[in-house]
Protein backbone atom coordinates (compact mmCIF):
# COMPACT_ATOMS: atom_id res chain seq x y z
CA UNK A 1 0.00 0.00 0.00
CA UNK A 2 1.39 3.68 -1.40
CA UNK A 3 1.01 6.29 1.22
CA UNK A 4 0.50 7.12 5.11
CA UNK A 5 -2.64 6.75 6.86
CA UNK A 6 -3.46 9.59 9.30
CA UNK A 7 -4.56 8.51 12.77
CA UNK A 8 -4.93 11.86 14.47
CA UNK A 9 -8.36 13.12 15.58
CA UNK A 10 -9.57 17.03 14.61
CA UNK A 11 -8.46 19.83 17.09
CA UNK A 12 -10.76 22.66 17.53
CA UNK A 13 -8.91 26.15 18.92
CA UNK A 14 -10.24 29.56 19.88
CA UNK A 15 -8.37 32.68 19.39
CA UNK A 16 -9.41 36.05 20.91
CA UNK A 17 -8.19 39.04 19.67
CA UNK A 18 -8.20 42.38 22.89
CA UNK A 19 -11.26 43.77 21.97
CA UNK A 20 -13.74 42.12 24.60
CA UNK A 21 -11.93 39.41 26.72
CA UNK A 22 -14.55 38.77 28.90
CA UNK A 23 -16.36 37.47 25.65
CA UNK A 24 -14.39 35.53 24.64
CA UNK A 25 -13.48 33.87 28.35
CA UNK A 26 -17.72 33.27 28.04
CA UNK A 27 -17.58 31.09 24.67
CA UNK A 28 -14.44 29.00 25.54
CA UNK A 29 -16.23 28.19 29.06
CA UNK A 30 -19.31 27.21 27.28
CA UNK A 31 -17.19 24.86 24.79
CA UNK A 32 -14.87 23.46 27.16
CA UNK A 33 -11.95 24.78 26.30
CA UNK A 34 -9.10 27.08 26.84
CA UNK A 35 -7.80 30.22 24.65
CA UNK A 36 -5.09 29.86 22.38
CA UNK A 37 -1.79 31.71 24.82
CA UNK A 38 -1.38 34.69 22.64
CA UNK A 39 1.13 37.25 22.62
CA UNK A 40 0.04 40.65 21.56
CA UNK A 41 0.99 43.97 21.98
CA UNK A 42 1.65 47.87 20.47
CA UNK A 43 4.44 49.19 19.27
CA UNK A 44 5.11 53.07 19.90
CA UNK A 45 4.32 53.63 16.43
CA UNK A 46 0.98 52.13 16.66
CA UNK A 47 2.04 48.88 14.83
CA UNK A 48 0.25 45.50 15.60
CA UNK A 49 2.17 42.17 16.89
CA UNK A 50 0.67 38.74 17.76
CA UNK A 51 1.93 35.71 18.50
CA UNK A 52 0.54 32.18 19.33
CA UNK A 53 1.90 30.57 22.00
CA UNK A 54 1.39 27.04 21.27
CA UNK A 55 1.27 25.04 17.56
CA UNK A 56 -1.77 25.19 15.72
CA UNK A 57 -0.73 23.30 12.79
CA UNK A 58 -3.78 21.07 11.37
CA UNK A 59 -6.35 22.57 13.84
CA UNK A 60 -10.05 24.18 12.64
CA UNK A 61 -9.24 27.84 14.36
CA UNK A 62 -11.53 30.08 15.27
CA UNK A 63 -10.83 33.75 15.89
CA UNK A 64 -13.15 35.83 18.12
CA UNK A 65 -12.88 39.62 17.66
CA UNK A 66 -15.15 42.18 18.83
CA UNK A 67 -15.23 45.42 16.51
CA UNK A 68 -15.28 48.43 19.44
CA UNK A 69 -13.74 51.45 19.20
CA UNK A 70 -10.79 51.90 17.98
CA UNK A 71 -12.63 49.53 15.29
CA UNK A 72 -9.38 50.50 12.92
CA UNK A 73 -6.99 48.83 15.55
CA UNK A 74 -9.15 45.49 16.40
CA UNK A 75 -10.27 44.78 12.57
CA UNK A 76 -5.80 45.03 12.12
CA UNK A 77 -5.42 42.83 14.83
CA UNK A 78 -7.76 40.22 13.46
CA UNK A 79 -6.83 40.46 9.82
CA UNK A 80 -2.75 39.84 11.33
CA UNK A 81 -4.24 37.10 13.84
CA UNK A 82 -5.63 35.27 10.31
CA UNK A 83 -2.63 35.63 8.53
CA UNK A 84 -0.24 34.06 11.66
CA UNK A 85 -2.43 31.16 11.54
CA UNK A 86 -2.30 30.62 7.72
CA UNK A 87 1.41 31.04 8.16
CA UNK A 88 1.35 28.21 11.22
CA UNK A 89 -0.71 26.17 8.60
CA UNK A 90 -3.86 25.82 10.60
CA UNK A 91 -6.00 23.56 8.72
CA UNK A 92 -8.82 26.00 8.42
CA UNK A 93 -9.30 29.76 10.07
CA UNK A 94 -12.66 31.13 10.61
CA UNK A 95 -13.31 34.87 11.21
CA UNK A 96 -15.87 35.18 14.03
CA UNK A 97 -17.12 38.65 14.21
CA UNK A 98 -20.24 39.06 16.30
CA UNK A 99 -20.19 42.85 15.31
CA UNK A 100 -19.30 43.15 11.57
CA UNK A 101 -16.93 45.95 11.30
CA UNK A 102 -18.25 48.49 8.67
CA UNK A 103 -21.68 47.06 7.91
CA UNK A 104 -23.79 49.71 8.07
CA UNK A 105 -21.16 50.97 4.60
CA UNK A 106 -23.02 47.80 2.19
CA UNK A 107 -23.78 49.80 -0.85
CA UNK A 108 -23.65 53.18 -2.60
CA UNK A 109 -25.91 56.16 -1.29
CA UNK A 110 -23.75 58.51 -3.96
CA UNK A 111 -21.24 58.52 -6.27
CA UNK A 112 -17.51 58.75 -5.45
CA UNK A 113 -18.21 56.86 -2.32
CA UNK A 114 -16.74 53.19 -1.36
CA UNK A 115 -18.33 49.94 -0.51
CA UNK A 116 -16.61 49.72 2.44
CA UNK A 117 -17.83 46.67 4.24
CA UNK A 118 -16.69 44.37 0.90
CA UNK A 119 -13.34 45.79 0.94
CA UNK A 120 -13.85 44.18 4.95
CA UNK A 121 -14.59 40.76 3.35
CA UNK A 122 -11.78 40.71 0.80
CA UNK A 123 -9.09 41.65 3.45
CA UNK A 124 -10.74 38.32 5.37
CA UNK A 125 -10.49 36.60 2.08
CA UNK A 126 -6.81 37.72 1.87
CA UNK A 127 -5.46 37.65 4.84
CA UNK A 128 -6.18 33.26 5.04
CA UNK A 129 -10.02 33.06 6.16
CA UNK A 130 -11.58 30.27 4.79
CA UNK A 131 -15.34 31.38 6.95
CA UNK A 132 -17.07 33.85 8.54
CA UNK A 133 -19.13 33.82 11.31
CA UNK A 134 -21.24 36.82 12.64
CA UNK A 135 -24.28 37.41 14.55
CA UNK A 136 -27.09 39.78 12.88
CA UNK A 137 -25.57 41.48 9.85
CA UNK A 138 -27.05 45.33 9.12
CA UNK A 139 -28.20 44.09 5.84
CA UNK A 140 -27.98 40.33 4.41
CA UNK A 141 -26.17 41.02 1.08
CA UNK A 142 -22.89 41.29 3.36
CA UNK A 143 -22.98 37.20 3.53
CA UNK A 144 -22.57 37.71 -0.35
CA UNK A 145 -19.47 39.65 -0.19
CA UNK A 146 -17.06 37.16 1.45
CA UNK A 147 -16.03 34.52 -1.23
CA UNK A 148 -16.82 31.36 1.25
CA UNK A 149 -19.56 29.91 4.10
CA UNK A 150 -21.22 32.32 5.86
CA UNK A 151 -22.65 31.91 9.26
CA UNK A 152 -25.45 34.12 9.97
CA UNK A 153 -26.59 33.91 13.35
CA UNK A 154 -29.17 35.67 14.49
CA UNK A 155 -30.25 37.19 18.23
CA UNK A 156 -33.61 37.80 17.62
CA UNK A 157 -34.58 34.13 19.58
CA UNK A 158 -32.50 35.11 22.59
CA UNK A 159 -34.49 38.71 22.60
CA UNK A 160 -37.53 37.75 21.95
CA UNK A 161 -38.27 35.39 24.20
CA UNK A 162 -36.68 37.55 27.18
CA UNK A 163 -39.43 40.66 26.20
CA UNK A 164 -41.74 37.95 25.65
CA UNK A 165 -41.07 37.05 29.40
CA UNK A 166 -41.36 40.68 30.54
CA UNK A 167 -44.59 41.97 29.18
CA UNK A 168 -48.37 41.08 28.60
CA UNK A 169 -48.22 39.43 24.79
CA UNK A 170 -51.94 40.60 24.55
CA UNK A 171 -51.18 44.22 24.67
CA UNK A 172 -47.89 44.25 23.05
CA UNK A 173 -47.14 45.59 19.57
CA UNK A 174 -43.87 45.26 17.37
CA UNK A 175 -42.75 48.47 16.18
CA UNK A 176 -40.36 49.12 13.17
CA UNK A 177 -38.00 52.16 13.48
CA UNK A 178 -37.85 52.65 9.90
CA UNK A 179 -38.39 50.90 6.65
CA UNK A 180 -35.44 48.72 6.62
CA UNK A 181 -36.22 46.75 9.85
CA UNK A 182 -39.52 45.99 8.74
CA UNK A 183 -38.81 41.96 8.10
CA UNK A 184 -37.05 41.68 11.08
CA UNK A 185 -40.21 43.25 12.69
CA UNK A 186 -42.19 40.85 11.07
CA UNK A 187 -40.31 37.91 12.10
CA UNK A 188 -40.78 39.09 15.92
CA UNK A 189 -44.40 40.32 15.47
CA UNK A 190 -44.38 36.25 14.05
CA UNK A 191 -42.60 34.79 17.18
CA UNK A 192 -44.82 36.78 20.20
CA UNK A 193 -48.31 36.81 18.57
CA UNK A 194 -48.08 40.87 17.82
CA UNK A 195 -49.15 43.08 15.53
CA UNK A 196 -46.83 45.42 13.52
CA UNK A 197 -46.28 49.08 13.64
CA UNK A 198 -44.15 50.96 11.15
CA UNK A 199 -42.22 54.40 12.24
CA UNK A 200 -41.53 55.97 8.47
CA UNK A 201 -38.21 57.84 9.29
CA UNK A 202 -36.24 60.26 6.53
CA UNK A 203 -32.89 60.44 6.76
CA UNK A 204 -30.39 63.35 4.44
CA UNK A 205 -27.71 61.18 3.23
CA UNK A 206 -24.76 64.05 3.54
CA UNK A 207 -25.94 64.29 7.81
CA UNK A 208 -24.87 61.09 9.28
CA UNK A 209 -26.94 59.67 12.50
CA UNK A 210 -29.53 62.51 12.10
CA UNK A 211 -33.41 62.12 11.50
CA UNK A 212 -35.44 64.23 10.24
CA UNK A 213 -38.99 63.58 10.37
CA UNK A 214 -41.17 60.68 11.93
CA UNK A 215 -44.76 59.09 10.48
CA UNK A 216 -46.40 56.49 12.13
CA UNK A 217 -48.03 53.58 10.61
CA UNK A 218 -50.26 51.00 12.78
CA UNK A 219 -52.18 50.88 16.58
CA UNK A 220 -50.16 51.79 19.11
CA UNK A 221 -52.30 53.95 21.72
CA UNK A 222 -52.52 52.01 24.93
CA UNK A 223 -50.18 49.27 24.25
CA UNK A 224 -46.53 48.43 25.27
CA UNK A 225 -44.45 48.91 22.08
CA UNK A 226 -41.29 47.00 21.32
CA UNK A 227 -39.06 48.87 19.02
CA UNK A 228 -36.55 46.47 17.31
CA UNK A 229 -33.21 47.07 15.49
CA UNK A 230 -29.69 45.73 14.60
CA UNK A 231 -27.71 48.16 16.44
CA UNK A 232 -27.81 51.56 18.45
CA UNK A 233 -25.01 54.14 18.22
CA UNK A 234 -25.49 57.33 19.34
CA UNK A 235 -28.86 56.74 20.09
CA UNK A 236 -31.19 59.58 18.56
CA UNK A 237 -32.59 57.50 15.79
CA UNK A 238 -34.31 55.06 18.50
CA UNK A 239 -34.54 57.67 20.93
CA UNK A 240 -36.81 60.11 18.68
CA UNK A 241 -38.91 57.10 17.58
CA UNK A 242 -39.49 55.93 21.67
CA UNK A 243 -40.76 60.01 21.87
CA UNK A 244 -43.11 59.37 18.23
CA UNK A 245 -44.72 56.36 20.07
CA UNK A 246 -45.37 58.37 23.55
CA UNK A 247 -46.51 61.36 21.60
CA UNK A 248 -49.11 58.59 20.20
CA UNK A 249 -50.76 57.07 23.40
CA UNK A 250 -48.23 54.58 23.77
CA UNK A 251 -48.08 52.93 27.49
CA UNK A 252 -44.34 52.12 27.39
CA UNK A 253 -41.76 51.26 25.15
CA UNK A 254 -39.19 49.01 25.32
CA UNK A 255 -36.14 48.20 22.77
CA UNK A 256 -34.24 45.41 21.70
CA UNK A 257 -31.33 45.64 19.64
CA UNK A 258 -28.54 42.94 18.91
CA UNK A 259 -25.33 45.41 19.21
CA UNK A 260 -24.99 48.17 21.71
CA UNK A 261 -22.33 50.97 19.73
CA UNK A 262 -23.61 53.51 22.42
CA UNK A 263 -21.38 55.99 20.80
CA UNK A 264 -20.83 59.62 21.60
CA UNK A 265 -24.32 61.08 23.86
CA UNK A 266 -26.01 57.58 23.74
CA UNK A 267 -25.80 57.01 27.26
CA UNK A 268 -27.22 60.36 28.48
CA UNK A 269 -29.34 60.59 25.70
CA UNK A 270 -31.00 56.81 26.24
CA UNK A 271 -31.12 57.49 29.98
CA UNK A 272 -32.94 60.68 29.75
CA UNK A 273 -35.11 59.14 27.34
CA UNK A 274 -39.28 57.41 27.59
CA UNK A 275 -37.85 53.97 27.09
CA UNK A 276 -39.10 51.25 29.68
CA UNK A 277 -35.86 48.95 29.10
CA UNK A 278 -33.24 48.76 26.12
CA UNK A 279 -32.30 44.96 25.74
CA UNK A 280 -29.49 43.94 23.97
CA UNK A 281 -26.51 41.74 23.79
CA UNK A 282 -22.89 41.15 24.47
CA UNK A 283 -21.78 41.31 20.77
CA UNK A 284 -19.26 44.62 21.70
CA UNK A 285 -18.27 45.08 25.30
CA UNK A 286 -20.20 47.63 27.55
CA UNK A 287 -18.36 48.78 29.60
CA UNK A 288 -19.77 50.49 33.65
CA UNK A 289 -19.56 53.71 32.11
CA UNK A 290 -21.95 52.77 29.69
CA UNK A 291 -24.28 51.37 31.82
CA UNK A 292 -27.57 52.83 32.78
CA UNK A 293 -30.75 51.64 34.64
CA UNK A 294 -32.59 50.63 32.05
CA UNK A 295 -30.04 48.70 30.34
CA UNK A 296 -30.19 45.03 30.23
CA UNK A 297 -27.29 42.93 28.79
CA UNK A 298 -27.98 39.03 27.40
CA UNK A 299 -25.01 36.97 26.67
CA UNK A 300 -24.48 36.25 22.98
CA UNK A 301 -21.56 33.46 24.49
CA UNK A 302 -24.06 30.25 24.51
CA UNK A 303 -25.38 30.72 20.66
CA UNK A 304 -21.62 31.44 19.74
CA UNK A 305 -20.37 28.54 21.16
CA UNK A 306 -23.73 26.18 19.95
CA UNK A 307 -22.58 27.65 16.19
CA UNK A 308 -18.51 27.30 16.50
CA UNK A 309 -19.61 23.26 17.66
CA UNK A 310 -21.59 22.54 14.80
CA UNK A 311 -18.95 24.10 12.07
CA UNK A 312 -16.39 22.05 14.31
CA UNK A 313 -18.65 19.06 13.71
CA UNK A 314 -19.73 19.95 10.29
CA UNK A 315 -23.28 20.18 11.50
CA UNK A 316 -26.15 22.51 10.63
CA UNK A 317 -26.01 26.10 11.71
CA UNK A 318 -29.28 26.83 9.94
CA UNK A 319 -31.05 24.00 12.22
CA UNK A 320 -30.14 26.39 15.39
CA UNK A 321 -32.53 29.10 14.26
CA UNK A 322 -35.27 26.70 12.97
CA UNK A 323 -34.29 27.22 9.49
CA UNK A 324 -34.53 31.08 9.55
CA UNK A 325 -30.91 31.97 9.17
Amino acid sequence: MTGIKATGQKRLVLVSGRAHPELAAEVAEELGVELVPTSAYDFANGEIYVRFGESVRGADAFVLQSHCAPINQWLMEQLLMVDALKRASAKRTTVVAPFYPYARQDKKHRGREPISSRLVSDMFKTAGADRLMSVDLHTAQIQGFFDGPVDHLWAMPLLADHVGSRVDRSQLTVVSPDAGRVRLADQWSDRLGAPLAIIHKRRDPAVPNQVKVHELVGEVEGRTCVLVDDMIDTGGTIVQAAQALVDNGAAQVLVAATHAVLSGPAVERLRDSPITELVTTNTLPIDGDKRFPQLTVLSIAPLLARAIRAVFDEGSVTSLFDGNS
